[in-house]
């Protein structure tokens, strides 16, 4: 999968882009329609305000959230995408600054962890998991968050779960 990355006031230091396409890595090892080379997504990394807004806009909810999932293809969809053919866009990622980082301090981890984990949850959204029908259905994508953290190193971000 390529991402087209735009950053719009997170911090320099750190390799945004570069830590996004290391996700989408990791995320494809454990739901592989994410690896199909056809795909791309837009990832913008931003502010509480313009998350803000679009969370507003478009899900209908006053308030800013750490990570907004945009999708354009249906799962079945997805599943039934042949891995040769034109570019498919898989949808569209936001990330608040402000949030994130709140969060992060909060869980007591690095912001680029923290940010790594929600790139995941959001391209597991992108790819039709959701987590707020059933409890299995959350178990099922905090799971795969996990093991997609895990090859990158990363701790469960839940901590309640080996």
């Amino acid at each position: 999968m390529e991402f087209d990355v735009e950053i719009d006031g997170w911090p320099d230091g750190t390799d945004w882009a570069g830590l996004a396409d290391r996700v989408a890595g990791a995320a494809a090892e454990v739901e592989p329609t994410l690896g199909n080379p056809r795909l791309s997504a837009s990832l913008l990394f931003t502010s509480d305000g313009e998350v803000h807004a679009l969370n507003r806009e478009w899900r209908g909810k006053d308030k800013p959230t750490n990570v907004l999932s945009f999708p354009m293809l249906e799962r079945g969809e997805l599943e039934a995408l042949a891995p040769h053919g034109p570019p498919e866009m898989l949808g569209d990622l936001a990330l608040a600054y402000e949030t994130c980082t709140r969060e992060a301090e909060e869980k007591g981890v690095m912001l680029a962890d923290h940010a790594a984990h929600l790139i995941v949850h959001g391209l597991l959204h992108l790819a039709g998991h959701d987590h707020v029908d059933s409890d299995e259905q959350a178990e099922a994508m905090e799971a795969l968050e996990i093991e997609a953290l895990a090859k990158l190193g990363i701790a469960d971000p839940y901590g309640d779960r080996n």
